[in-house]
């Protein structure tokens, strides 16, 4: 009988603890924090730290710089039941404080992704990484540790991807390719480890006087390559590259901008890829 009643008291005790453990464990029925990304770099950050803690919604089509962008109806209906809506702060969010007057959400927090650089270059993306952390913990600091552990080991992920690219490019040589590329591809084209001889804003930037100086330089410093930023303008520098002799290039400055590169390390393979395979 004692044996028997130690047996029962055991079998309790263990269902206690497995329930106890089972309720620490998010389930699909956990209420997970929701998120209004400005932009799908913003979006691949926040699923890598946060996973399944966080619903993410992207807000910018990746095919579009968020300075062209206007919101829609379902955005202000999204972010009215969204509990954090982090911008990636990039120049020509000016339709921000009007987008989050008319969700008229009080529980909303806006904060933005402080990192003066290009979020594809590795280390600007590491350093998104860590304030992306720091958000989620002011926001949501039940789940610090998870978002701790998530964050380590995607910066060592960036980490291998920078590594394993800049072998590659090195490989190729590219140090000694001049290049004239859209403003915003310049600082990624010099991480690759070309060299930017010109540059150019958008398409309407791009005046007769322009052009000629641009043509003039890319004669003059042997230019192979003319890269247009995705988002601004596709195909902006084709009337230039085809007055020097060079090949025209689009490259995306946010994941999901070409088929099968919804996130970042996607997204940063493509572009290298494309370089690469335009110099052979």
């Amino acid at each position: 009988m004692h044996r028997k009643l130690l047996f029962i008291v055991g079998l309790l005790m263990s269902a206690v603890m497995l329930a106890s453990l089972a309720g620490c464990v998010p389930t699909e029925n956990t209420p997970k924090l929701k998120v209004m990304a400005g932009t799908s770099l913003v979006t691949t950050i926040v699923n890598k730290v946060g996973g399944i803690h966080v619903e993410v919604t992207n807000l910018v089509p990746p095919s579009q710089h968020p300075g062209n962008f206007d919101p829609k109806p379902s955005d202000i209906q999204n972010l009215s039941t969204a509990k954090l809506f982090l911008l990636q702060g990039v120049p020509g969010e000016t339709y921000v404080d009007k987008l989050v007057n008319a969700a008229n959400n009080p529980d909303l927090k806006v904060r933005e992704v402080s990192v003066p650089g290009n979020l594809m270059i590795p280390s600007f993306q590491s350093q998104a990484v860590d304030s992306v952390l720091t958000i989620l913990t002011e926001v949501d600091p039940d789940n610090v540790a998870d978002y701790q552990a998530a964050a380590v080991g995607y910066k060592q992920a960036i980490t291998d991807k920078d590594n394993e690219l800049k072998a590659k490019l090195v490989k190729a040589n590219v140090a000694g390719i001049n290049v004239i590329a859209s403003t915003r591809q310049a600082d990624f084209l010099t991480w690759a480890g070309f060299t930017v001889v010109g540059t150019f804003d958008s398409a309407a930037s791009l005046t007769p006087q322009v052009v000629k100086d641009l043509v003039d330089v890319g004669k003059a410093k042997g230019v192979k390559l003319v890269i247009n930023n995705l988002q601004d303008s596709e195909d902006a520098g084709k009337g230039i590259a085809a007055s020097i002799g060079a090949k025209n290039l689009n490259l995306s400055s946010f994941p999901g901008g070409f088929p099968n590169t919804e996130t970042w390390a996607q997204a940063i393979d493509y572009n290298v890829n494309l370089l690469l395979n335009s110099i052979k």
